[in-house]
């Protein structure tokens, strides 16, 4: 399969390997900036046949984890009630919420749909003129044309009982924030490359030059992870600090002009709060002026809800690179995907999902690794 098959060859990746060793002569601390990198970091080991000069630390580009509490329960005070048709991504349905999630408020009666794009919430909106349809839009700067098309679509169609429920969120900001933390150790960033295929790399040598690490543009499958690896670690070898592109199939370095275009037109830069760690100043979009009365948040006057963390879910310091999932007492014992505590344990993208799916249970109690297996192979 073209693109795929070629970019998982093990005699490529023993080559790059040795390269990186070869590379590294002193502690390197990378960072992945989106959650799909990090799962297949830990689905294929890459993080384990690294050298052990050289860290990875799982940052927080998981767009489910990081959407705030608050608006969760925002979504879920929507979805209950009456005449709304709640359109959502299927990994959004399990993100606990205050006390209950999208998947409760289903079985309780409320009409909670998956789609796979938001188009189909848009022909929802069509078929049932009478309903009100809610889409959830979240996520980074890679759905944030398609969020922006559908609400172009719906005012060109004439369609009044459509909205999004916004929660967007932007990459750079969050570099940012991550950089100016006390606690940071992050000395190279592998940077999104479904990201960088939208928005481009313009944003990006400003922060390596600031803050003087290299950002090495990578994609998703294992030789891709290993190069943009190679990259980084040469460049902070040599004490250089700059981006490097090493996902040409997919990233131009303006990105993609039309879908920009549609991103500006419909959404403005907002501050924006990141669950488990925050708010990050214009770290966010919301709708513009125009586009207004397609905001669910207005539509539906969802205000004065109050959130409340569990006090032992440690997902924001997974989020931010503090601790790795296993660090987390809670992680494989009274935090499991059918019983989560954070959005972190159930999304496809969130490290403490990866983490539990991939086996990673080195680091946590027996009690834990024992959880883990029941759980896997449940009594019947």
């Amino acid at each position: 399969m073209k693109y795929i098959d070629e970019f998982n060859d093990p005699d490529l990746a023993r080559r790059l390997l040795d390269e990186i060793r070869a590379t590294a002569t002193r502690p390197w601390a990378l960072m992945e900036v989106c959650g799909g990198q990090t799962h297949s970091i830990i689905r294929h080991g890459i993080d384990q046949l690294l050298p052990e000069q050289v860290e990875l630390i799982h940052g927080p580009g998981c767009p489910v984890c990081v959407t705030p509490l608050e608006v969760i329960d925002k979504a879920l005070e929507i979805a209950s009630r009456p005449g709304v048709i709640f359109c959502s991504f299927g990994d959004m349905l399990r993100v606990p919420g205050t006390d209950r999630d999208l998947f409760r408020v289903k079985g309780e009666g409320g009409d909670v749909r998956v789609v796979y794009s938001p188009l189909d919430a848009l022909e929802l909106a069509r078929r049932h003129p009478d309903r009100e349809v809610v889409f959830f839009a979240i996520g980074f700067e890679t759905t944030a044309p398609a969020n922006a098309m559908a609400v172009h679509q719906a005012r060109r169609l004439g369609l009044t009982n459509f909205s999004l429920l916004v929660s967007h969120v932007r990459v750079p900001p969050a570099v940012e924030a991550i950089m100016t933390a006390p606690a940071c150790r992050v000395q190279g960033f592998l940077a999104a490359g479904h990201v960088c295929s939208v928005m481009g790399m313009a944003e990006y040598p400003e922060l390596a030059e600031r803050f003087r690490v290299p950002m090495v543009v990578t994609g998703f499958e294992p030789l891709d992870i290993l190069e943009g690896i190679r990259l980084a670690v040469r460049q902070l070898e040599r004490g250089e600090h700059r981006v490097e592109n090493a996902y040409p199939r997919a990233v131009r370095e303006e990105g993609n002009p039309a879908a920009v275009r549609m991103i500006e037109e419909v959404f403005e830069v907002t501050d924006r709060n990141w669950r488990g760690i925050g708010p990050i100043p214009l770290s966010g979009w919301r709708l513009t002026d125009a586009f207004r009365s397609y905001d669910a948040e207005h539509r539906f006057d969802v205000t004065g809800i109050r959130t409340e963390e569990p006090v032992e879910c440690r997902s924001g310091e997974v989020l931010q690179g503090l601790i790795k999932p296993t660090e987390c007492e809670a992680f494989g014992t009274t935090c499991t995907p059918r019983n989560p505590l954070g959005a972190t344990m159930v999304s496809s993208e969130g490290a403490c999902a990866a983490y539990y799916l991939y086996r990673r249970m080195n680091a946590a109690t027996p009690q834990a690794e024992r959880a883990a297996r029941e759980e896997m192979n449940p009594v019947a």
